[in-house]
C-alpha cells in the first residue's frame, strides 16, 4: 500500500506527462518526490541508472520518460525511436528490480495495438495482428516494456504495472514544427498562420481518420489512481487476459473536426487544405477504458476546454519553445 511519505522517483519529470504526474502527486499530498534532469542522469546508460537507484532510497518508480513524436518523426527516425525507448525502459525496469524496488508504473501508448484492431480497442487485442507501419518501432518498444513488467511480476513477484494512454495533449506538449503530434502541430500551424495573416493552411492526410484525445491532467489522475490501487485489485483486473490497462476519454472525433475546432479556438478564419498525398495513419483508434473506469477512474476534461487551455499555454510560452 502506497503511503504519503513514500519516496517516488518520476523519470521524465520535465516532459508533458511527467510534469503532470508530479503536479498530481503533490496535489494528493505526496511530497517525497525524486527526479533528475537528463544532464545529471542519462536514462539510456544502464550503469548510471543502476547506481542512482542504489544510492537513493526509492519506494516507487514512475516511467514517464520516452522519446516521442508524430508520424513524420517516427517515419524518418525509426532506429532512434526503437533504440532509445528500449534502453530507457529496460534500464529503469531492470534497475528497479536490482535495487529491490517492488512498485513501478510503466506508461506506454495506444499504438501498441494492431492497425486493424476491433473498435473500441480492448486490452486483450494486444499482439493479435500487424502494427501500424508508420509508428511500428515505437510500438514495439512499448510492447517490450509491457512484457518486461509482466515478466518481472511472474518471475520475481514484483508489482510492476502498465498503463496505455490514448492520444495525449495539453500544456508542455512538444510544439516542434516537424516532430510534434497532431494537436500541438495544428495549434502552432494555425497560430502562425493567423499571425502571418495567411489565407489557407495545408494539413496532412484526408482528415477522415478518427482519433480519441485525453488531456494530460486526466492521464496524471489515472496514474496516481493506479499507483494507489491495492495490489490484489490490480492483479485481478489484469488477469488472465492482459497485463496492462487502457486509459482514454471514451470519445472520438475526426481529424477534420479537430482541425476545425482548433482553428476556431485560435481564431484562424482561412481555408483548410488537405494534402491527400500524405499518410493518414491508422483509420480509427478508440480505446476501451472500461476496466479502469470500473475501478473508479473517470476522465473529467472536455476536449474543447482542454484545447483552449493548451492554446493559451502555447501563446504564453511560445517565445521559449524550441524550433
Amino acid at each position: 500500500m502506497i503511503k504519503r511519505e513514500d519516496a517516488i522517483f518520476i523519470a521524465g519529470h520535465n516532459g508533458m506527462v511527467g510534469f503532470a504526474v508530479v503536479d498530481c502527486l503533490k496535489n494528493r499530498g505526496f511530497s517525497n518526490l525524486l527526479s533528475e534532469d537528463r544532464a545529471s542522469l542519462d536514462l539510456t546508460n544502464q550503469n548510471a541508472v543502476t547506481e542512482y537507484f542504489s544510492a537513493n532510497k526509492i519506494d516507487h518508480v514512475v516511467i514517464a520518460a520516452a522519446k516521442v513524436g508524430g508520424i513524420q518523426a517516427n517515419n524518418t527516425m525509426p532506429a532512434n525511436f526503437l533504440y532509445e525507448n528500449l534502453m530507457i525502459q529496460t534500464n529503469l525496469i531492470h534497475g528497479a528490480h536490482i535495487a529491490g524496488i517492488n512498485s513501478l508504473l510503466f506508461l506506454g501508448s495506444s499504438c501498441i495495438y494492431p492497425r486493424d484492431a476491433g473498435q473500441p480497442i480492448k486490452e486483450k487485442y494486444l499482439l493479435t495482428g500487424p502494427l501500424e507501419p508508420t509508428n511500428e518501432p515505437y510500438a514495439l518498444a512499448k510492447i517490450a516494456g509491457i512484457k518486461l513488467c509482466e515478466s518481472y511480476n511472474r518471475q520475481y513477484g514484483r508489482d510492476y504495472r502498465s498503463l496505455m494512454p490514448t492520444n495525449l495533449y495539453g500544456p508542455r506538449d512538444n510544439f516542434h514544427p516537424e516532430n510534434s503530434h497532431v494537436v500541438p502541430a495544428l495549434i502552432r500551424r494555425f497560430a502562425e498562420a493567423k499571425e502571418a495573416r495567411l489565407d489557407e493552411v495545408v494539413i496532412w492526410g484526408t482528415g477522415s481518420p478518427l482519433r480519441e484525445f485525453l488531456h494530460i491532467d486526466d492521464l496524471a489522475d489515472a496514474c496516481v489512481h493506479t499507483l494507489c490501487m491495492e495490489s490484489e485489485i490490480y492483479k485481478k483486473a489484469t488477469q488472465p487476459m492482459m497485463s496492462h490497462l487502457n486509459v482514454g476519454s471514451g470519445k472520438e472525433c475526426s481529424i477534420k473536426f479537430l482541425a476545425e475546432t482548433i482553428a476556431h479556438i485560435v481564431g484562424f478564419d482561412g481555408k483548410l487544405l488537405w494534402d491527400t498525398s500524405k499518410p493518414d495513419g491508422t483509420p480509427r483508434k478508440l480505446m476501451d477504458s472500461s476496466v479502469l473506469e470500473n475501478l473508479g477512474w473517470h476522465p473529467k476534461i472536455p476536449l474543447e476546454e482542454g484545447l483552449t487551455e493548451t492554446y493559451k499555454w502555447f501563446i504564453d510560452n511560445k517565445s521559449a519553445l524550441k524550433g
